[in-house]
């Protein structure tokens, strides 16, 4: 998945460029880059391997000048780990450069119209047909050029680009994969995660899918895909920036198993009020026939587990899904059927996707995820945050815990308003529930008896 970030201020641009990258690292890439706009040109440098290749090679940024710029870590999908198809990528004329996290669907047909129309391509990767189509279709305005071209590709891209005819602003774009506008006094950003500019800023707004961000040192303006300027109140990012650093440990992922206890308290703190389960949804006002549970990665193994939670709690049956499946597969859903989607980040393209294949078919949505102002969040019908704050580990941990404690939460509140269980048994759930936190933090502290554990059984076959 790839990191991207852009800083348009009274800063040199480069070194806020790379801390900002070095925030990403735990996304996963194979190369970085960074491009700067001054004096009227755009300067790219980019570098397969690590980030600090990259670093050295322009000096910790001080080899750039210029106060506006761009910057991406790669996953790479469309072409090999090279320099050459490392982001961002520069038009025909060097005139204008993007950075692309997401996939276009029809970029074989794209470039394949282009190279008939006379443009050279330099990189095998998807990305490099937009900056190409932008050149080709810029008609003097750099904004109306982006909403042009956004009609034009399919899949799915967060945008940033610079642009010769505005030296002073970074354009952004997004369309189901995960972009922010980072609002900071004399300077703005764009980021694909808060822990990229955390540092600077707490205030930021959450694009929604087919929004246009110009963005200049004094101001962030958002349009609609018509261009019709749209008012957003910003959201302020509730976590401390330390939240996001390694705190003393070693990894992590190690920071983070350790920050399970909390994470778990506050989650249950959030919904556990005068010894009563207070989930704040209307989701659950009324028994639905039928359950779905529809996630990614290790949210669906939480669904996995919550599932059985549920029916052996509730008496419903309840089904799982892979959402990349799900949205496929034609689901037989109803408007008395319930739809639960689980994701940390609440940006997740297959189960937004789903989201969307459920609400077309009239069924009630549930979201559970960790960011307040995510495009999940906005979209359900209800939503139910989890409490895990910043998870920067790949392998999850306590997103996880919260999640799966939070499908606890929702099991026992169902099964007592649908009476599948005694008043006696509620106040037991509820107290197991209260003493979660200090059983995991217990476990936690025989750390070492684990690893010991854990190298006596590793060659175990």
């Amino acid at each position: 998945m790839c990191g991207i970030i852009g800083y348009v201020g009274n800063k040199k641009a480069a070194p806020v460029l790379l801390e900002g990258l070095e925030k990403l690292e735990y996304r996963g890439y194979d190369s970085a880059g960074i491009g700067v706009l001054h004096d009227g040109k755009i300067i790219v440098e980019k570098s397969k391997g690590r980030i600090s290749a990259l670093r050295s090679k322009i000096y910790g940024g001080e080899k750039l000048s210029g106060h506006v710029g761009i910057g991406h870590t790669r996953w790479a999908t469309h072409g090999e780990p090279t320099d050459e198809n490392s982001h961002p990528h520069l038009s025909q004329s060097g005139r204008f450069a993007v950075v692309h996290n997401g996939i276009i669907e029809n970029y074989a047909s794209i470039k394949e119209e282009l190279i008939n129309k006379g443009f050279n391509f330099v990189s095998e990767t998807d990305t490099e047909v937009i900056v190409q189509l932008f050149e080709y279709y810029f008609d003097g305005n750099s904004l109306s050029t982006l909403s042009k071209i956004t009609g034009l590709l399919e899949g799915s891209y967060a945008l940033g680009i610079l642009a010769y005819d505005i030296p002073d602003c970074i354009l952004a774009a997004k369309k189901s994969s995960p972009l922010i506008v980072g609002l900071g006094g004399c300077e703005n950003f764009i980021a694909s995660d808060v822990t990229a500019i955390a540092g600077y800023t707490k205030k930021v707004h959450y694009l929604e899918n087919d929004e246009i961000v110009i963005l200049s040192k004094s101001e962030a303006r958002i349009y609609n895909k018509d261009l019709q300027q749209i008012k957003k109140e910003p959201q302020i990012i509730n976590w401390d920036v330390k939240a996001a650093e390694k705190g003393g440990f070693e990894h992590y992922m190690m920071k983070e198993i350790h920050e399970q206890p909390k994470a778990l308290e506050d989650t249950i703190n959030m919904y556990l009020k005068e010894g009563e389960i207070d989930l704040n949804t209307d989701a659950l006002s009324q028994r639905p026939n039928k359950i779905f549970i529809v996630a990614c990665g290790s949210a669906y193994h939480a669904g996995v587990a919550g599932k059985y939670v549920i029916e052996r709690l509730t008496k419903i049956p309840v089904e799982t899904a892979v959402a990349s499946e799900f949205r496929y597969s034609d689901p037989i859903i109803s408007k008395d059927d319930l739809v639960i989607l689980i994701s940390q980040s609440g940006e997740t393209a297959d189960t937004l996707a789903a989201l969307t294949e459920a609400k077309t078919k009239g069924a009630r949505t549930l979201a559970v995820v960790n960011v307040v102002g995510s495009s999940m969040a906005k979209s359900a019908d209800s939503v139910i945050y989890t409490c895990a704050g910043p998870e920067i580990a790949v392998a999850s941990t306590k997103a996880y815990s919260t999640q799966l404690c939070v499908i606890y939460l929702l099991a026992v509140y169902m099964a007592y308003v649908n009476k599948t269980i005694t008043t006696q048994e509620y106040r037991s759930y509820i107290q197991k529930l209260r003493s979660l936190p200090k059983l995991v933090k217990k476990v936690l502290e025989d750390e070492g008896k684990v690893k010991n554990l854990a190298s006596e059984f590793s060659t175990a076959g």
